[in-house]
């Protein structure tokens, strides 16, 4: 099993946060499935409390390096690194190249990343990733691999040629975020990936079937208010979080200027006592609201 990173929020919490993360993935390892982990941008790069991660089965990329697995008879490579944040566009060969990885060497080579790769979309508007230092171009995925796995993308995607339209080395899988986690997101599918590979020294490996489960995810609603809904706008509040669903992600919607008694309700504070504990709530303000508001 590969975790595409991004597995935490952000490289310093409290150890118990790291555990309870960590956890569902010990119970793979501890069934003798092989987990690997692509340390993410959140994370930024590096996995944090290290004493979980000491397990037979868990491997974490902490450096660019190139894990074997034996498994069916089949010897597995599998060439990564943590994310690079910065230069991954002119850092990418160097990278591949302190992973040792080498062509020919294992019966199926995958490459692992979490790195945004050419053509990539995201965002209501398919916005297309096409160039900068934090993008690789598609012409440098190399021969050898049967695919690239990668995390960072948000939505599900499979790309197989460039900009240009030529076919990329290896296929790229992005399986997304099993999660919606922002407005951006409320229309994608989100789940995970199985993908059946046949070993093939000469080439890397090839691709069998591969097949997208979805899961089910929090709804994500708008809820719209003006200045002053009622004369006592935490109780409105409250009253309409009650009705939402116990797991949906509240982004309120304020259309104009609220005045004091309407701010207060709003503050971080208020919103997290008026909301289900389950209930995530953010808070589109007006444009015209001041900068010292």
């Amino acid at each position: 099993m590969v975790h595409g990173g991004d597995l935490l929020f952000r490289s310093k919490i409290p150890p118990e946060l790291v555990r309870m993360a960590l956890e569902p993935l010990l119970e793979v390892a501890d069934r003798g499935v092989p987990v690997v982990l692509v340390p993410g941008n959140h994370e930024r790069s590096a996995i944090p409390y290290p004493l979980l991660a000491a397990h037979s089965h868990l491997h974490v990329f902490d450096r660019p390096m190139t894990i074997e697995i034996e498994a069916s008879a089949t010897l597995m490579g599998l060439a990564g690194f943590p994310c690079e944040r910065k230069g991954i566009r002119h850092r990418f060969g160097t990278l591949l190249a302190e992973t040792g990885w080498r062509p020919g060497r294992n019966d199926l080579s995958l490459l692992c990343l979490h790195q945004t790769v050419e053509g990539a979309t995201v965002g209501p508007s398919d916005f297309v990733f096409r160039s900068g230092d934090d993008i690789i171009p598609g012409r440098r995925i190399p021969s050898g691999f049967a695919a690239v796995l990668s995390g960072h993308i948000h939505r599900h995607q499979v790309l197989t040629r460039n900009l240009t339209g030529h076919a990329m080395a290896a296929p790229v899988f992005y399986p997304g975020s099993i999660e919606r986690t922002s407005a951006a997101e409320r229309d994608e599918s989100k789940g995970f990936l199985i993908i059946e590979f046949g070993g093939d020294r000469s080439t890397g490996g090839r691709i069998v079937e591969w097949r997208f489960h979805e899961l089910p995810t929090r709804p994500m609603i708008d809820l719209e208010i003006g200045s002053q809904p009622t004369s006592d706008p935490a109780g409105w509040l409250r009253s309409r979080f009650l009705t939402l669903d116990p797991d949906a992600v509240v982004r309120v919607r304020v259309a104009a200027e609220p005045d004091e008694t309407m701010r207060e309700a709003l503050r971080a504070t208020t919103l997290r006592e008026l909301a289900l504990p389950t209930q995530t709530i953010e808070v589109a303000w007006p444009r015209q609201r001041s900068r010292d508001a």
